[in-house]
Order: C-alpha cells, then sequence, then structure tokens
C-alpha cells in the first residue's frame, strides 16, 4: 500500500487541515520459475485551486424603472424591473425619484460586501467633469442637499447575496449657473466608486452617519479589493410629463399655493 500525508495545523482549541488522504493498493504476483521486473512510475499532481481567489471586480450601477404591480409599494418594492440599455436615456421630471442599484457582479462568496464610498452626478457622461453634486459621501447621504438620498436596506429583499447590493433613491435635479441661476443641460448622470470589503471582528464595513467625527471608508476599511467607478446611462430632465401619463395623485402632489399680499 502507498500512501501520501498530508498538512495539518495545531492550534489551541483544534487542529484542521485543507490536503486530502490517497491511497493506492497494489499487489505483484510472479511464478515461482520465472523472474518478473516491475517498474512503477511516480507522477507529482499540481496544487488544486484554492476555492476562494482574488480576480478584477465587477460592479455594474443600473436604475430600476420605478414600476410595481401590487397596491401600496414602498420603495423597496420598486426594484423588481430596470431600464435596459434600448431604454435610455430615461426621462425624469423635477423631484421624481430615481431608483439606483448598484451591484456585485460574478461574485459568490456570501462575506463579501459592497461599498459605496462616494457618489456624485455630473451633466456630461465623464465621471470627472464639471460641474457635480454629491449624493453619497463616506457611504453617507450628501448633507448639504435639502433632499437627502435616501439610503434603503436590502437585507430582505429576497436576493441570493444582499450583502453584494446597495439600493439609494435620489429626487431628479437639474444643475443651474453660478450666477445667473438659470438651468443648464438638462441631464444627468450618476457615478459611484466602489470597493469590495471582508468584514472582520473590528471592522463591520458600514458607515457611521452617525458620528460627528466620521472618516471615510476608504480609511477605516484595511481589507478592501481595488475601487472601481461605476456609471449610469444618460437621465433626461422633462419640464412636465405629458398629461397621459401624469395620474391624479400627481396632479395633486404638484399643485401649487399663491399668496396674494395686500
Amino acid at each position: 500500500m502507498m500512501s501520501s500525508t498530508y498538512e495539518v495545523g495545531i492550534g489551541p482549541r483544534g487542529s484542521i487541515t485543507r490536503d486530502s488522504s490517497y491511497e493506492l493498493k497494489f499487489q505483484c504476483r510472479y511464478s515461482g520459475s520465472a523472474v518478473e521486473a516491475l517498474v512503477v512510475e511516480v507522477n507529482t499532481v499540481p496544487p488544486s485551486p484554492p476555492v476562494s481567489q482574488n480576480g478584477p471586480l465587477r460592479v455594474e450601477l443600473r436604475l430600476a424603472n420605478g414600476q410595481c404591480t401590487t397596491k401600496g409599494c414602498s420603495d423597496e418594492d420598486m426594484y423588481t424591473s430596470y431600464y435596459s440599455e434600448a431604454d435610455y436615456p430615461v426621462t425624469k421630471v423635477l423631484r421624481e425619484p430615481v431608483y439606483v442599484e448598484v451591484r456585485i457582479l460574478e461574485r459568490t462568496d456570501p462575506n463579501l460586501i459592497l461599498v459605496l464610498d462616494h457618489c456624485w452626478v455630473t451633466s456630461n457622461p465623464e465621471p470627472m467633469s464639471l460641474p457635480q453634486w454629491d449624493l453619497l459621501l463616506n457611504g453617507c447621504p450628501y448633507k448639504v442637499d435639502h433632499h437627502l438620498t435616501i439610503m434603503l436596506a436590502v437585507g430582505h429583499s429576497g436576493l441570493q447575496y444582499p450583502s453584494h447590493y446597495k439600493h439609494f433613491v435620489v429626487k431628479m435635479f437639474t444643475f443651474v449657473d453660478q450666477s445667473s441661476l438659470v438651468p443648464l443641460q438638462k441631464r444627468i448622470f450618476i457615478h459611484c466608486t466602489t470597493s469590495v470589503c471582508h468584514p472582520s471582528t473590528t471592522e463591520s464595513c458600514e458607515p457611521s452617519c452617525g458620528s460627528r467625527t466620521r472618516r471615510s471608508i476608504s480609511e477605516d476599511l484595511k481589507d478592501c479589493e481595488e475601487t472601481v467607478v461605476v456609471s449610469s446611462g444618460e437621465v433626461i430632465l422633462l419640464s412636465h410629463l405629458p398629461v397621459s401619463e401624469a395620474n391624479l395623485a400627481d396632479k395633486e402632489e404638484d399643485c401649487s399655493l399663491s399668496f396674494n399680499i395686500l
């Protein structure tokens, strides 16, 4: 019998191995009146690849179309269908919610957590172009905005790996000129810097938005993969919805109140 050895790791409360045992039994028979030669060739087997290994980080930013078939839908229920590439540019009106999803692609490790460090909007597809408006800073809603970006929980959404997803809602806006306050190009593009975090006993991978002395997520997390920037397609601002698309609830919400000062 020929057997292989395996490496054992010994710890204070138990021992482990990541090697498999191997045994080979063989038998030789020969005639008593003859001498036979036996040649055995042993070939080395390359080690098997690890179960989990590093690779390029693929992240996607897409917009949910805000359609819900059930009554009394919440913001979380809007993430059931999404705009396809053929649907862009997407049209929205001022203050209409834009449902944003960022997700990790092609990863099956349930311990990975998607991190959004910075999300912002530009009027051009280039992420570093100007003007810009922040949506999330250090993973938290930009407090200067009077209509804060709303972060949504995805833990009970039925997704296989909910920690691989981030959902947030933005109220549609348009850029204006700094001096004249005249609206500029009526289109926006949404961008986010993303990374993947491995939680530990000291780091939860979640931002502390309530802390007054909040540091950057990238400074706090010690075990993150490379940062990736993802962007949305073009979203165009309409001055108003066509009458056929506007329902009574929208009309009531958009009503304005005028005052006469005597």
